[in-house]
This record gives C-alpha cells, structure tokens and sequence, in this order.
C-alpha cells in the first residue's frame, strides 16, 4: 500500500511552523513526487486568526491576519509544476472545538468557498475540496454541515470531489494538550458501525471520500476497524482512504515522527482491508528529508526500501 496523498499542515497548529518560503517547498515537492505522491491537500485554510492565502471576507468579517504571503496560490503553482492534485481544505473557526457544535461552520464557509473557487478556481491544479471539520462520532451538525458545504463545494465547482477525514474514537482518541497517552472509555466496534453508517446514509452525493485515520486504535484493532470501514464506504458508494499518520501517539512528546514498523503495520492492514488509496499526516514534517525533526529523514529512508520491495 504505497501513500500517494499528503496533508500540508501551513497554519500548524499543534505542530511547529518551519518557516519554509518557496525555495523549501519546491524541495519537499520534488521529495514527495520521488516516492510517488500525486495529491497535496491543504489540511485547512485558516484556523482561528490565521490565514494561508488573503481572504478578504474572512479578514474583513472575522478579524484574521492577512498572511504574507499567498501560500494556497504557491501550492497550487507547485502542484501544477510537478503534475499533482491539489485539494482544498475549508476554514476552521475554532468555534466547533470550544462548543461541540459544527453548524456554527456553515455560514463562514459558504464564504470561503465561493470566493476560493472565484480567486482560484482556473488553476488546473485544483482538483478537489477536503471538508476540514473533523469528527469521530455523530457530531452535533455533522451530517448537515458535510452535505450543506459538500454540495456548495461541488456545485461552484462543476462537480469535483470532495472528502473527509474523521478519526476513530478509540482508546488512543485524547487531547493534544493533555498529558494522557490514552483513554480508558474507547467506541466498540458495533458503535462505530452504526454511527458511521447512520453518516454515510446523511452524506452520500455530497462527500465523494473517507480517509480514517489510523492512529487513534491500538495496532491489534485495525483489521476489525478497517474492515467495517470499507463495508460501511462500499454501501454507500464512497471511496475508501486510509489517512496513514506519520507520526507517534505512542510517545508522551506531541508529536514525533513514527517509528517505521508502526507505519507498516498501519499500511498492510489498509491493503488487506482493501483501501482505495493512501493518504499521509503528513509528509512535510514527519517523513521529509527536510523536516525540523531528523528522524523524519530517516523514516523517509525506510520508506524509500519499503517500497523497494515492491520493484525488486
């Protein structure tokens, strides 16, 4: 199961910024097209304050900070250099994790959307839009906040996809902020199954992908979860992705790169699940050979002869 996806993480917020300008992001494009990755998508176009390209509503309506420089144009001017799709991701207000509530995230991204796709919408890089509010259970607003802006999103658009990322409410499922590596109070298999596909019913025809992430069950567990995953994405004709996590939940340092054995486990069980393809949390910071942190450099290596194996 080779990873041809990565999130960019530009607002960064749980994760260090490393002040990369173009010359750096020209570089790690050229590293992720090396081991075959084909799709960019930017994690989120804001959170809260802070802005990766300069959205006139949102500084206008919500008080955020235009950026220095116009990161969403830069990455859309890489990824047609280097032949990959580009995926948009929405504006997070922050308002949905201090209330539990994703409605709140309609109305400002009805904004967002149209006049991202007016600012952008020629580039032949942009290829699709990621849904950005992130849940795990039946969320407050959940199913209508995915189909409202999944339909806004294919409709300016002229239909291109759209995708979600949810995680996994297991044992692994805590804070970033709290010191706790796990929970004692983790979904059962059965409630997963019948929340997601209560979901799935509520969102078919407007969201087009899922890509769980991988990181929030213990390793033993991801067969049994990916499996009802796939079912669940093949019932209601979604195409099912693995967002496989580049970095440790395991290590009481939020957050590291991931020990590379971890990561293969993560990838075979997606492909014995049968997954449609494989995204990353991502590449930038914790499997670049460029990266703040030098073990992900090293994590790039062991990836490299992973997929060796595959060619030889």
């Amino acid at each position: 199961m080779r990873i041809t996806g990565t999130f960019i993480d530009e607002i960064s917020h749980d994760i260090p910024h490393q002040n990369w300008g173009w010359k750096e992001w020209e570089q790690d494009f050229l590293h992720m097209k090396s081991v075959g990755i084909d799709t960019v998508i930017l994690i989120r176009s804001g959170y809260r304050t802070f802005l990766s390209y300069p959205s006139a509503y949102l500084c206008n309506n919500h008080r955020c900070y235009v950026p220095s420089v116009d990161l969403v144009e830069m990455f859309l001017e890489l990824s047609l250099r280097f032949d990959m799709k580009f995926y948009f991701g929405l504006y997070d207000s922050g308002r949905y994790w201090d209330t539990g509530d994703l409605s709140h995230e309609i109305e400002v991204n009805r904004y967002v959307i149209d006049e991202v796709w007016s600012k952008y919408g020629h580039y032949k890089s942009f290829a699709g839009w990621y849904l950005s509010l992130e849940i795990s259970r039946r969320t407050i607003g959940a199913i209508e906040a995915f189909r409202s802006l999944g339909l806004q999103c294919k409709s300016v658009s002229n239909g291109l996809p759209t995708f979600i990322s949810p995680w996994i409410d297991g044992k692994k499922a805590v804070l970033a902020s709290s010191s706790n590596l796990s929970k004692t109070e983790a979904v059962s298999l059965a409630s997963h199954e019948q929340e997601w596909n209560e979901i799935f019913d509520g969102i078919k025809g407007a969201v087009d992908a899922v890509a769980f992430q991988d990181g929030h069950i213990d390793y033993h567990e991801l067969d049994a979860f990916f499996d009802v995953n796939k079912t669940l994405a093949d019932k209601h004709g979604l195409s099912c992705w693995t967002n496989a996590e580049t970095f440790d939940r395991d290590m009481p340092i939020k957050f590291l790169p991931i020990k590379f054995e971890k990561l293969r486990l993560k990838l075979e069980a997606a492909r014995r699940a049968g997954y449609d393809k494989a995204i990353t949390f991502e590449f930038s910071h914790f499997m670049s050979p460029q990266s703040a942190y030098l073990q992900a450099g090293h994590l790039f290596n062991r990836y490299q002869e992973y997929l060796n194996t595959f060619t030889t």
